[in-house]
C-alpha cells in the first residue's frame, strides 16, 4: 500500500498529472471513472489567487467524486504562498501540491515552477513553511534539475522530505530539455533507492503505454506513475494500464461508439461546468484529435469538430461519425 500522509492508495497508484487547460473538473471526473487513483487540478498562480483573479479561483472547483484530489499551486513569494494555502483550504482538497517543475518561460521568469530549481534553499524554505501552515499533506512536483550540469535531485528530494513533504513526483527531464528528448527515469530511481527516503516517489514523463508503466514499477522500483499527455483525449489510459498490470494482456480496443459517447459526455460536462456553451465547446476541442486517433479518413470530421461554435453542431458531427464508422 502507498500512503500520502493518511491517504491510503493501492499498490502502484496512477496519478493524473496537473495540466494547464486540460485537467479541469470534467476531464478529472472522466479519468477518475476510468481508474485514476489521484487527480490534480490545473496549476494555479498564487499571485492570481490572492488578487482574486476569476480564472484562478475557478480552478479551485472540486467535487466529491474526484477524491482524493490535489490542488496544485505555484509561486515564489513566501507570503503569497502562505496566503494561498489559506484560500485553497476553503475548497477542502485532500492534498496541496507545489509546482516546482513547470518549464514555461512566463512562469520560470518569475522564479516559480522550474525556475526555483536555481534556488534549492528557497524551494526547501517554501515547502517547510507551507507544511507548517496547514494540516493537509503537502506534496511536490518537480524536475531532475535546471540542466544536466545541476542535477541534485537525490539531495533535493531528501531535503524536501525532511521538512515534511509527504510525496514527490519527478518528471524525468531537466528544465533545459522542456519536453524534448526521452525522459530519464534513472535519477528518479536513485531518489527512491536512497535509504533515507520513506515518502512515495512517483515517476512522470513518457508513461505512454502500459508497458512503460510496468517498467517504471519493476525496473525502476517507483511507487506509482503520474500520467499526463497520454491521457489527453484518452481517459481510458488509466483503465488500460491497470488491465495490463492485472492480466498481462491489452484491454479490448475502445470502440467508435465508446469514443463518441465519451467525447459527448466530456463536452456536456464542460458546458455544465463553464456555464457558457461556447466556452465549453472551445475548451473541449483539444481532446478530439486523441479521442478519434487512428481512424482512417477522419480529417474532415475532426475539422468540423474543432471549427463548430455550437454544441448541437458538434453533437451532429458525433452522429455522423457513428453512422460512418461504427
Amino acid at each position: 500500500m502507498v500512503k500520502i500522509g493518511d491517504i491510503e492508495l493501492n499498490d502502484f497508484p496512477l496519478l493524473l498529472a496537473p495540466m494547464e487547460d486540460v485537467s479541469d473538473p470534467p476531464f478529472r471526473a472522466l479519468c477518475k471513472e476510468q481508474g485514476a487513483d489521484v487527480v490534480y487540478t490545473e496549476f494555479i498562480s498564487s499571485e492570481g489567487l490572492i488578487r482574486d483573479a476569476v480564472k484562478s479561483k475557478k480552478k479551485l472547483d472540486i467535487y466529491e467524486k474526484e477524491r482524493p484530489v490535489g490542488i496544485q499551486i505555484f509561486g515564489s513569494n513566501l507570503e503569497s504562498m502562505l496566503k494561498t494555502v489559506e484560500i485553497v483550504e476553503q475548497s477542502k482538497p485532500d492534498i496541496i501540491d507545489i509546482n516546482f517543475g513547470c518549464p514555461v518561460k512566463k512562469v520560470v521568469s518569475k522564479g516559480a515552477g522550474a525556475g526555483i530549481l536555481k534556488d534549492i534553499d528557497l524551494m526547501v524554505e517554501l515547502t517547510e513553511a507551507m507544511v507548517k501552515h496547514t494540516n493537509l499533506p503537502i506534496t511536490v512536483k518537480t524536475r531532475l534539475g535546471w540542466d544536466e550540469s545541476s542535477i541534485q535531485i537525490v539531495e533535493v528530494a531528501e531535503r524536501l522530505q525532511d521538512v515534511g513533504c509527504k510525496a514527490i513526483s519527478i518528471h524525468g527531464r531537466t528544465r533545459a530539455q522542456m519536453y524534448k528528448g526521452a525522459a530519464n527515469w534513472a535519477p528518479i530511481a536513485d531518489v527512491k533507492n536512497n535509504s533515507r527516503m520513506h515518502i512515495p516517489v512517483f515517476g512522470n514523463g513518457d508513461v505512454n503505454t502500459p508497458e512503460k508503466a510496468i517498467e517504471m514499477r519493476d525496473k525502476y522500483g517507483l511507487d506509482g506513475a503520474m500520467i499526463g499527455r497520454a491521457s489527453i483525449g484518452n481517459p481510458w489510459f488509466f483503465k488500460q494500464v491497470k488491465y495490463f498490470i492485472e492480466t498481462g494482456s491489452y484491454l479490448p480496443e475502445i470502440t467508435i461508439a465508446e469514443r463518441v459517447e465519451m467525447a459527448r459526455r466530456h463536452l456536456q460536462l464542460e458546458i455544465d461546468w463553464k456555464g457558457i456553451e461556447i466556452v465549453g465547446v472551445m475548451e473541449t476541442r483539444r481532446h478530439y484529435t486523441n479521442y478519434f486517433k487512428g481512424i482512417p479518413h477522419f480529417k474532415e470530421y475532426r475539422l468540423k469538430m474543432v471549427t463548430s461554435d455550437s454544441a448541437q453542431d458538434v453533437y451532429n458531427v458525433f452522429d455522423e461519425v457513428l453512422q460512418k464508422f461504427a
